[in-house]
């Protein structure tokens, strides 16, 4: 008979255990914390040196050890305080597709004490000089793309670049590359890091059409960590024979950007904790994927649920042996329940797993897997006692069992505030407690289930789109009289952008003019790619409120 929940999670966080709780004052609340966790990232990344020559990256064709990563993280961070004067609590941006410098960018700038501000390297000009700006960012280490996008920034704003992999390439004043002022064989800067420290800065999209930097100690993002290796141990002791199945070391393959706290925290940072190979992948394609895992003998896909759509319907599926997967999933969006019968029934070993985390969580939240998944493939799990749950009405009461209300968190895992924005940090963390605009319910052994979001957001193929920033650019063309944006289902990337447009009076706009005009302003994955217009005014409520919803729910009817 399997173990419960229950009973898995009390053995491994009881007294004496690696896993054991205690309590802790954390921005001044007490709360459940593992009492083993690590006192700072430079302290997590030291560990990685024990491993030695044992592969850590592996990026195309190059092959990087542990020893290796860290003498080139050694060097970089001795580089940013004596040629850049970076101090502790400075900022330092970070704006590059998936390479390996990524990785001992952040190492460095985490070990020196700064704050490493992840970039979103879809951003447009605009874009990235206000992050620049709103992070303060000090120096930038960045690929040649993200440096050129950033040089009229960079020139107003002061800001020193480290370019990486930029060929021969000119580049602005300002910028030098890595290759040419590093110096291996450098000792990592010796700094005191407290758990409560500041430690990451990662911008998720504000309702205002501004991106927000979410911030994150030393200790939330350890603390996020520590509960996935819990969460994994729990189900190592609840399912024993599929733990003993798995045939190669642990080896988990990166498909999504470092930039997304998915993509850093649950992906590459579980990396460093576990000693776990990592697969860098420069950019997703299915059949690539396919090609690596076969290769590599991975064991831990972590996506989207649209990636694993895409392996599934890969030409090269049957052809690939995916039979080192043990573990399929990932979060960012839902997973539709028919996905989940076909990771089940399609992958030798792997079973179904899926979280739901945010941003502001670090990335962990609920998580459900294996056996549980495929019983509730609705739900999104249980996770472990560190993390509060509870479900309220409007008036934050807490609600009870199935009870549909909106979803709140409280753990140490959570983000301190937004960057420099008290008043979205308020409206967002009360008392402790991380409201996250979800609408759920919680059933009677725990399980939650997001049943649909309060916040005005669209989750394409996991990327974030808020409304209001795409209807703010949509409305910056003369002809437009009224728009609605909102997310239509998508059997592959979970939702689309959609938006409904009404014209002035005399004015004509055509969809390929309207795409053109948003992407001037926008990413590529926030341009609607579906378009009406309407031969009359959108309709509204008594308030004057465009009815977004229901025109949602029509559309969708229409075409179910």
């Amino acid at each position: 008979m399997t173990m419960s929940y229950e009973k898995a999670t009390l053995e491994l966080t009881g007294p004496g255990t690696i896993y054991e709780i205690g309590e802790a004052d954390v921005q001044g609340q007490t709360l459940k914390v593992f009492k083993n966790t690590p006192p700072s990232m430079r302290a997590l990344f030291e560990g990685a040196r024990a491993k030695g020559d044992a592969v850590f990256m592996v990026y195309e064709d190059e092959e990087w050890s542990f020893t290796r990563t860290m003498e080139h993280a050694d060097a970089l961070g001795a580089l940013l305080v004596e040629r850049y004067g970076v101090t502790k609590g400075d900022t330092v941006a970070i704006a590059m597709r998936n390479f390996p410098e990524w990785i001992t960018g952040f190492v460095a700038i985490t070990s020196i004490g700064g704050i490493a501000v992840s970039m979103n390297a879809w951003w447009t000009p605009d874009e990235m000089a206000y992050g620049l700006d709103d992070s303060g960012a000090k120096v930038m280490i960045a690929d040649r793309q993200r440096i050129e996008r950033s040089a009229a920034a960079m020139a107003a704003q002061g800001v020193r670049a480290i370019a990486v992999r930029a060929g021969d390439a000119a580049l602005p004043d300002g910028a030098d590359r890595l290759e040419d002022v590093i110096e291996l064989g450098q000792p990592m800067p010796a700094v005191e890091i407290a758990p409560d420290d500041d430690a990451t800065i990662l911008y998720t999209s504000g309702t205002t059409g501004f991106p927000k930097g979410a911030v994150s100690t030393n200790r939330a993002v350890l603390s996020a960590l520590v509960s996935f290796g819990c969460r994994a141990a729990i189900n190592d002791l609840r399912f024993p024979k599929e733990r003993e199945a798995q045939e190669h070391p642990n080896c988990f393959i990166l498909t999504v950007p470092l930039f997304h706290v998915t993509g850093c925290v649950a992906v590459m940072m579980s990396c460093f904790v576990s000693g776990a190979k990592l697969v860098m992948m420069y950019k997703w394609n299915a059949e690539r994927a396919l090609e690596l895992i076969e290769r590599e003998r991975v064991t831990n896909f972590v996506g989207v649920p649209t990636m694993s759509w895409d392996l599934l319907e890969s030409p090269d599926f049957e052809a690939r042996d995916t039979t080192s997967l043990v573990s399929v999933g990932g979060g960012g969006a839902p997973a539709p329940p028919e996905l989940v019968k076909r990771v089940d029934s399609s992958f030798k070993n792997g079973r179904p797993g899926i979280g739901y985390g945010m941003t502001e969580t670090n990335a962990y939240g609920p998580q459900n897997a294996g056996d549980d998944y495929v019983q509730k493939p609705t739900s999104s799990g249980r996770c472990v006692p560190t993390l509060e749950l509870r479900v309220t009405d409007p008036d934050g009461k807490v609600l009870g069992t199935n009870e549909v209300g909106e979803i709140w968190f409280r753990g140490p895992n959570l983000i301190r505030g937004y960057w420099n924005k008290p008043e979205a940090t308020a409206e967002t963390i009360s008392d402790g407690w991380l409201r996250s605009g979800d609408i759920g319910r919680i059933d009677e052994e725990g399980f939650i289930f997001v049943v649909d979001r309060a916040k005005d957001m669209v989750l394409r193929g996991g990327e974030n789109v808020y409304c209001a920033e795409v209807e703010a650019a949509i409305y910056e063309h003369p002809a437009i009289y009224e728009a609605a944006v909102f997310g239509l289902p998508h059997e592959r990337l979970g939702e689309e952008v959609a938006c409904a447009i009404y014209l002035k009076d005399g004015h004509v706009l055509d969809e390929e003019a309207l795409k053109s005009h948003v992407g001037e302003r926008l990413a590529n994955f926030k341009i609607p790619s579906r378009i009406r217009f309407s031969a009359e005014q959108l309709p509204r409520n008594a308030a004057g409120k465009i009815l977004k919803r229901e025109m949602r729910d029509e559309w969708a009817a229409e075409e179910a």
